[in-house]
């Protein structure tokens, strides 16, 4: 049969024709919506989580909100592939169930035609995800790291707790019964302070609130009013009692140290930096071995993009007479089987127990000539169909299934009729 001229000129037309834009606005839709379902899902779980954690360390709240954007790039690293992968599944799933693929075959449009908006699509994901896995990442995860640490260094302020007993520094003991606008003004408050000479003074006050010292920049004033101050020391007889309007008590602020360089892990360097400290010949060979396999744990993962729109395609496209979404749920599987087996390939390179080469891109050609195969005998294999045999498989374990819970319905009611004879 021979296809008509308009056909023809559909099929080496210039790039893009009604077609792929028809195709663009099937994948796009699907796409967006994976990414912002993947992100919003994974973010809630950690945002609890990292409530959780400020809490328990005395933090603002505020620094939960910069501690979810540092962790956004990483979530996007798997998200991307992810929405371009079910993005051109669930397009061509589309034309497939309405049988307008089969029209676009008929009249001379193929698989390879078809995918050129797909490839277009993994083209710039893959670059965009060049951009995060490469620099992003690395950058967002040391900031993470950072806000961490000085979460618990308390370089970012801990709360005082009303009605609790709150160390400042090493020698300072502070309780409040009330605390008004946002810590500003203190109510009820208790000061316990000593020194390494023995000396101490413990101080009751209506009120107090805390101001910068313009003498100190390391220290901070402790403004009481209306207390009572007790100052004891090694050489009293008695202790000294001093009532007071007005009492400014010092508070030196704790030594912050200094937070690690980036770079200490993995996963904290860019892709050039992995390179130089895997091939440059300066690094011990295990952080040699170990940058080597991040290194190319990182290039596999990209290039599992290149695979992406052949994969969905194969499983986009069910047997005749049929509306299954065993390829969705495949395409998941699959995707993210190689994700963990990468790193656990990954994790015993850096043990040293394989070669790094041979780890991560000896799986990657497996599953890539599995992809071709797949491909190939839904594109070019006359009645060929890659998910055929896994959709009888699938049909005959539901059946099995639903005789099975038949029977056992079906017994119930013959256990109950004899029990009453």
């Amino acid at each position: 049969m021979v296809a008509p001229r308009g056909a023809w000129n559909e099929n080496v037309a210039a790039f893009p024709t009604l077609t792929d834009r028809y195709l663009a606005r099937l994948i796009v839709v699907p796409l967006v919506a994976t990414l912002l379902l993947a992100a919003m899902l994974l973010l809630l779980e950690k945002m609890l989580r990292l409530f959780d954690f400020v809490a328990a360390e005395g933090g603002p709240a505020s620094i939960v909100w910069r501690m979810l954007a540092n962790t956004v790039p990483e979530y996007m690293s798997l998200g991307v592939p992810l929405g371009l992968l079910l993005g051109v599944l669930l397009a061509f799933r589309k034309l497939s169930l309405q049988s307008e693929l089969d029209v676009y075959r008929a009249v001379g449009v193929g698989y390879g035609r078809l995918l050129r908006v797909p490839y277009l699509f993994a083209v710039v994901l893959l670059l965009v995800n060049v951009a995060i896995v490469g620099w992003v990442q690395p950058v967002s995860r040391y900031s993470y790291e950072e806000l961490r640490f000085d979460l618990r260094s308390g370089a970012l302020g801990a709360s005082i707790k009303v009605g609790e007993f709150t160390r400042l520094g090493s020698r300072i003991t502070l309780r409040v019964e009330e605390s008004r606008g946002k810590g500003e003004q203190l109510s009820g408050v208790f000061v316990m302070a000593e020194d390494k000479q023995g000396r101490s003074i413990a101080v009751t006050a209506a009120e107090g609130r805390f101001l910068a010292s313009a003498t100190d920049p390391e220290a901070i004033i402790f403004r009481l009013n209306n207390g009572r101050l007790v100052h004891d020391a090694p050489s009293y007889q008695v202790p000294r009692v001093l009532s007071f309007e007005r009492y400014d008590l010092p508070i030196d602020l704790p030594a912050a140290e200094a937070f690690r360089g980036r770079g200490d892990k993995n996963i904290e360097r860019t892709i050039p930096e992995l390179w130089q400290l895997a091939y440059g010949g300066a690094a011990p060979p295990d952080k040699a071995r170990s940058a080597e396999a991040n290194l190319h744990f990182r290039l596999v993962e990209l290039a599992m993009m290149l695979l992406l729109p052949l994969l969905a395609v194969a499983l986009a496209v069910p047997p005749k007479r049929s509306a299954s979404s065993l390829g969705i749920f495949l395409s998941i599987v699959i995707v993210v089987t190689y994700h963990k087996l990468s790193e656990y390939a990954e994790s015993a390179a850096a043990r040293g127990s394989v070669d790094p080469v041979l780890a991560l891109w000896l799986p990657f050609l497996i599953f890539a000539a599995l992809i071709g195969w797949m491909y190939r005998n839904l594109a070019l294999v006359p009645g060929g169909q890659p998910i055929g045999a896994l959709e009888r498989g699938a049909a005959k374990a539901g059946a099995a299934v639903r005789r099975l819970f038949g029977v056992a319905r079906r017994r119930r009611p013959e256990l109950g009729q004899a029990a009453v004879a």
